[in-house]
């Protein structure tokens, strides 16, 4: 029976892979959330091989704890799937950059501390996978979303140097690229910023709208929880990158089409720095 330990499960993504696979007989599920009562709904599915755990996920303290109350109810731990996180909404140069910091805790260093917490672990066992939840917009970006896209590109990196780093002892990382879906990322899973000055007031109705934009996202959680748990079940089929939706499908590729023009088209000058 594998073990899947989700975190951020109280909406979104991670309450819909909560979801999912609690409704599976073959499967443990341990989820993570800041508060009791936004994992209530599991209480439906409780079968004894759920397990809750209240961690805030910008603690490091919190999350070492965390981990070890999860390889208290299972010795092994299968799959982590790192899906805490938080929006943020606002000009570059009007961003509130202690908010940003803590997005970056949770989006980025909370991810990272909870591996390192379970890496033993998965070394020890020289199995496992590891599915850090990125974004379309760690692939690519959008104006007011630039220090949201920050995080998303550190994710990014640190999964293709972690990858590198690991895979040789049997653990594979995944990272998935979801487009917009139907979640309250944008709601109370984020921070906005309205634009004062004026040479940014063509965006205020960007970040004005974003949860109507999030309420008419094509992107359905529960068929994203599904395309995810099919990657993981994949065997040695399974992706390196996932991209979820059309958006993320459309702009991987726009992004690395432009990337490659642009390198081809000043070849000379980028190789006129090596003496050799």
């Amino acid at each position: 029976m594998k073990t899947w330990m989700i975190t951020g499960t109280s909406s979104g993504f991670g309450k819909a892979l909560a979801t999912r696979l609690a409704l599976q007989n073959d499967v443990k599920v341990i989820a993570t959330a800041r508060k009791e009562k936004d994992l209530a709904y599991l209480d439906e599915y409780d079968h004894g091989q759920i397990k809750k755990i209240i961690v805030d996920i910008a603690d490091p303290k919190a999350i070492r704890e965390a981990a070890k109350q999860a390889l208290s109810f299972s010795e092994k731990i299968d799959v982590l799937v790192n899906n805490a996180g938080l929006g943020y909404f606002s000009t570059i140069e009007e961003s509130d950059m202690q908010a940003v910091r803590y997005m970056f805790e949770v989006d980025f260093f909370g991810l990272a501390e909870m591996t390192n917490a379970l890496l033993p672990q998965f070394r020890a066992n020289q199995d496992g996978v590891i599915v850090n939840i990125s974004s379309a917009l760690g692939l690519t970006t959008l104006p007011t979303m630039g220090f949201y896209s920050a995080a998303k590109f550190a994710v990014e990196g640190y999964s293709d140097a972690l990858r590198q780093e690991i895979s040789s002892m049997g653990i594979k990382v995944l990272t998935v690229e979801p487009s917009g879906a139907r979640t309250n990322w944008a709601g109370s899973s984020s921070e906005k910023k309205i634009p004062t000055i004026a040479a940014y007031e063509r965006f205020k109705d960007m970040i004005a709208t974003t949860d109507q934009a999030v309420d008419n996202a094509p992107g359905d959680p529960m068929l994203i929880a599904q395309a995810i748990i099919d990657a993981v079940n994949s065997g040695d089929e399974m992706p390196k990158h996932l991209p979820l939706g059309e958006f993320a499908y459309q702009a991987s590729l726009d992004k690395l089409r432009s990337l490659m023009s642009e390198i081809e088209s000043h070849r000379e000058l980028s190789l006129s720095t090596d003496d050799n």
